[in-house]
């Protein structure tokens, strides 16, 4: 694991580092931020997946969560959205497929299956990564995201509870099957078989997999995107149809930016420090 900076921050450390992924095929960067706490031994960590078209530093800068998880001995892991050194045609023409869009899924179809497989670094190689190198503790992680990372962060709670002890989202795709991202990606991605999106959307995993604590959303209701692509609602009924506990908050005025995000950022840290212990 390279470090490529690393700053004073809250009394801890905020560093971003790069690292060679198998997974992907090709170094892949992060960000990490380091609690004063960490400094006499390892801590929970939670991790953030960000949305379409961000990067490792998009929550890193503008967030603000580094002072709450100093206050709380959280470790935060942010990692980039996609592969950036595999190269394929057309994975820059759009900013919602491709390049800052890698969607947290295995892709099975041709070309992308070669080096999009985000779920697999998510799950396998980084959290091996941080495990090995920083004081991190690999029983007590949870993880949460925005948007494409919402959806991301529900699937992989969903699909591995094991490895994720607590999970939230701010503005969640959570039914990527039947909204335009979710299938213009999954078509890209997974091809025409509609069997296999399952996996990787929330509102179908959630009748096969409970999670076992309560899962935390927050929504804003100013969201552009709230009717033609989120549809949390349908979420919400999935849940309550599968007797899982689902805290879903509605905020009047708020939109899909990272000023929402600073707003209710405190609250999901602290929804995951009282899961993490």
């Amino acid at each position: 694991m390279e470090t490529l900076s690393e700053q004073a921050c809250f009394g801890g450390v905020q560093g971003f580092y790069r690292h060679e992924s198998k997974a992907v095929g090709g170094p892949m960067r992060f960000a990490v931020y380091k609690p004063p706490q960490a400094a006499k031994g390892k801590v929970p960590v939670v991790t953030y997946l960000a949305g379409l078209t961000c990067t490792e530093e998009t929550f890193t800068i503008k967030a603000g969560a580094q002072r709450v998880a100093a206050q709380l001995g959280l470790m935060l892991v942010m990692p980039d959205t996609s592969p950036r050194a595999a190269r394929f045609p057309g994975d820059d023409a759009a900013w919602d497929f491709g390049i800052g869009a890698g969607f947290y899924v295995d892709a099975t179809a041709e070309p992308w299956k070669t080096a999009y497989r985000m779920y697999s670094y998510i799950t396998g190689e980084l959290r091996e990564a941080i495990d090995a190198s920083l004081p991190a503790r690999p029983d007590r992680q949870g993880i949460f995201g925005h948007s494409m990372g919402g959806h991301g962060a529900l699937t992989l709670a969903l699909r591995n509870p094991d490895k994720y002890k607590t999970v939230s989202a701010f503005a969640p795709i959570v039914a990527p099957m039947r909204v335009p991202w979710g299938q213009k990606a999954f078509s890209n991605y997974l091809g025409p078989d509609q069997a296999a999106w399952r996996d990787y959307d929330a509102s179908e995993l959630v009748r096969r997999h409970k999670f076992p604590g309560t899962i935390l959303v927050d929504q804003g209701l100013a969201d552009k995107f709230l009717v033609d692509q989120l549809k949390p609602e349908l979420f919400e009924l999935a849940c309550k149809n599968a007797g899982q506990k689902l805290t879903l908050r509605r905020h009047e005025g708020y939109d899909h930016s990272y000023y929402f995000i600073q707003s209710f950022v405190e609250d999901h840290l602290r929804h995951h420090a009282a899961g993490l212990g």
